[in-house]
């Protein structure tokens, strides 16, 4: 007779998530190791009893934090996710209604990014006895339809547990998808508040220990064949580096397999640091917002070698970066799907596999001297317009690429810096000199404001002996700031860069660029006259409500008191936000690339009418790759 114990759903949950692992390459550990939570009806007497009770009796070791926004939870889940290379993660647990659809925005940003999060929204009543609950959705349509429905285009699983025991499978398939290095994103098991609450008889071997092994699959010996052919007829390769080299650990296979055949190495933002940005084969980043010396090589490749990226369109400048008429691609990639991209040789791997079977296939060959010499010189005079950009004399306000110039160079190699919104990603992709590919943490899949202090917070949880750099404008800032109160009740140390600029700069500047004159992206008064925003400067002091949520703050005057600020900061052991001001409208480090942002095609406005015609002449270069 199967041996059972008697739990709620939300008990049986916690006792199966403590019990939960991952491995690769031989190294075990916990898969969940703790769970972010906001408490509120739905959750607070199911899954919040649950985990009170297993930190009082110690039946389970499952440790609660406590977040300040639903939002902020899942991406401070997957900030710790990325830094811990999508081997573990946190659960989020939120109460019914609101608490739960805060976290869409989260879902959508993981399963974007590919990296997984396990979501447990509270539902309405399986029942439906209590109909309509408080904050219920009544939808016409059908009445098992609620708002955490909301979460399916934005999950990779999604599932309803009505019954305690459809638990099993659903848990089950959950950690089967959280662990699919190719499948994996948010994960979704909506938990209604009464099956939360509800005793079940469960099989004990449901609780055993289960460890959910990670692969390197290796490539096809024939993929592989074809793949080298395609590479040993070229004259101008270069290789796109992507997320996929961090997340599987192929850092020293590409460095030695770009020193073996020669190949110049340009980065996508999830790929950044992969090769030292000093190796003698890396020339930055590539596509909208790269360098010069990757988009002039882009321009002039025959073959592409893509080894795990997805080709978004700032990767591809929208379609118009790889110039030659005749150029062949060579996708290296666990994903099917992204190495099918382009009409692509496809070579289905893991990074890491891949690359050190490609290096021993190409054993031999490499590219032309002209190719070495070209690479050395477009990197090294990218390095004086870094330098330049770092340095750059401004005022009254210093420029913002002298501002990340004196945080790149105050920093450590292992220090991480993290960003995703506004115009610092750009100047990131272009400037930003790293050496480790964890110190350089720019969401930009899904490029989500609002995500830099929360993900912050999950990235100093993954790795408490870096220094961690939370890098962010006053947009992004006043998105979402209140983790700053999470960091400090956890007493975590945070550096918090705070950019202050009054307004967008990046859509700004865009705006600009398309002929909309900047229309709505200052934070100004409402003008009398005019009726538009665009009267004085409001009086906001981010400095001051930093300081309200409980962090150190550093007000730094210029760039001599912004690195002096630096220094503090590192020295102190409490979260730091160190406020600077910087000019608006720029200067911006110098473009390579495009973008493709339509404008209108009719317009009484000269400046959308000049953009238009500019928009025009950059859509004659796009194309398929086909």
């Amino acid at each position: 007779m199967t041996e059972t114990v008697r739990l709620t759903t939300a008990q049986a949950l916690v006792r199966f998530l403590t019990a939960q692992y991952s491995e690769r390459d031989g190294v075990e550990q916990r898969l969940i190791p703790g769970v972010w939570g906001i408490f509120g009806h739905g959750n607070v007497a199911g899954l919040g009893q649950a985990l009170l009770q297993a930190a009082t009796i110690g039946d389970a070791d499952l440790p609660y934090y406590l977040a300040r926004n639903e939002q902020g939870m899942v991406h401070a889940s997957v900030g710790f996710a990325k830094m811990r290379d999508r081997l573990q993660t946190f659960a989020c647990t939120a109460s019914t209604g609101p608490g739960s659809t805060n976290m869409v925005t989260g879902a959508a940003l993981a399963t974007t990014n590919r990296i997984p999060v396990l979501l447990l929204p509270s539902d309405m009543f399986a029942t439906r006895v209590p109909d309509p609950v408080l904050q219920q959705l009544e939808d016409t349509r059908g009445g098992d339809v609620t708002v955490n429905d909301a979460l399916r285009p934005v999950s990779k699983y999604w599932d309803r547990v009505t019954r305690p025991e459809q638990l099993i499978p659903a848990a089950l398939a959950a950690m089967r998808v959280l662990t699919d290095q190719v499948e994996t994103g948010a994960v979704t098991l909506c938990l209604p508040q009464d099956v939360q609450a509800e005793a079940h008889d469960w099989p004990v071997e449901f609780f055993a220990r289960r460890v959910w092994h990670i692969d390197r699959p290796r490539p096809d010996e024939h993929a592989l064949a074809r793949a080298a052919e395609v590479l040993r007829g070229a004259k101008k390769p270069l290789i796109v580096a992507g997320g996929g080299v961090v997340y599987s650990q192929a850092m020293a296979a590409l460095c030695d397999f770009a020193a073996a055949t020669g190949i110049p190495v340009a980065d996508t933002h999830a790929g950044k640091g992969a090769v030292p940005w000093d190796h003698p084969c890396a020339v930055g980043g590539i596509g909208s917002t790269g360098t010069k010396a990757a988009n002039t090589l882009a321009r002039e490749a025959d073959v592409v070698l893509g080894v795990g990226t997805r080709y978004s369109d700032f990767t591809t400048a929208s379609h118009t970066v790889f110039a030659d008429p005749d150029v062949r691609f060579v996708n290296l990639n666990v994903a099917r799907m992204d190495a099918a991209k382009h009409q692509a040789t496809m070579l289905v791997a893991d990074a890491r596999t891949g690359l050190e079977a490609l290096r021993r296939e190409l054993d031999g060959w490499e590219v032309p001297p002209a190719h070495r010499e070209r690479t050395r010189d477009l990197a090294a005079e990218w390095a004086r317009i870094t330098d330049a950009c770092y340095h750059v004399a401004h005022g009254p306000l210093p420029a913002q690429t002298a501002v990340l110039g004196a945080l790149n160079e105050e920093l450590d190699p292992r220090d991480v810096v993290i960003n995703a919104a506004g115009s610092m990603p750009g100047d990131l992709q272009m400037l930003w000199r790293a050496r480790d590919p964890k110190a350089y943490h720019v969401e930009y899949a899904y490029s989500c404001m609002g995500y830099e202090v929360a993900g912050g917070t999950g990235v100093k949880m993954a790795d408490p002996s870096r220094e961690v750099v939370v890098l962010v404008g006053d947009g992004s800032y006043l998105m979402m700031a209140q983790e700053i109160v999470t960091m400090v009740s956890e007493g975590l140390k945070v550096i918090i860069v705070v950019v202050q600029n009054h307004g967008f700069a990046s859509i700004g500047s865009l705006s600009e660029s398309l002929g909309s004159q900047r229309f709505g992206t200052r934070y100004r008064y409402r003008d009398a006259e005019s009726g538009m925003l665009e009267g004085g400067v409001l009086p906001v002091d981010l400095a001051a409500n930093a300081a309200s949520l409980g962090a150190d703050v550093i007000r730094a005057d210029g760039i001599a008191g912004f690195r002096a600020a630096i220094a503090r900061a590192k020295a102190a052991d409490t979260t730091t936000v160190i406020h600077i001001e910087t000019d608006l409208q720029g200067p911006n480090p110098p473009g390579s690339a495009w973008w493709d942002v339509p404008v209108s095609e009719v317009s009484d406005l000269d400046s959308t009418r000049d953009a238009a015609a500019t928009y025009a002449a950059h859509k004659a270069d796009q194309r398929h790759y086909l």
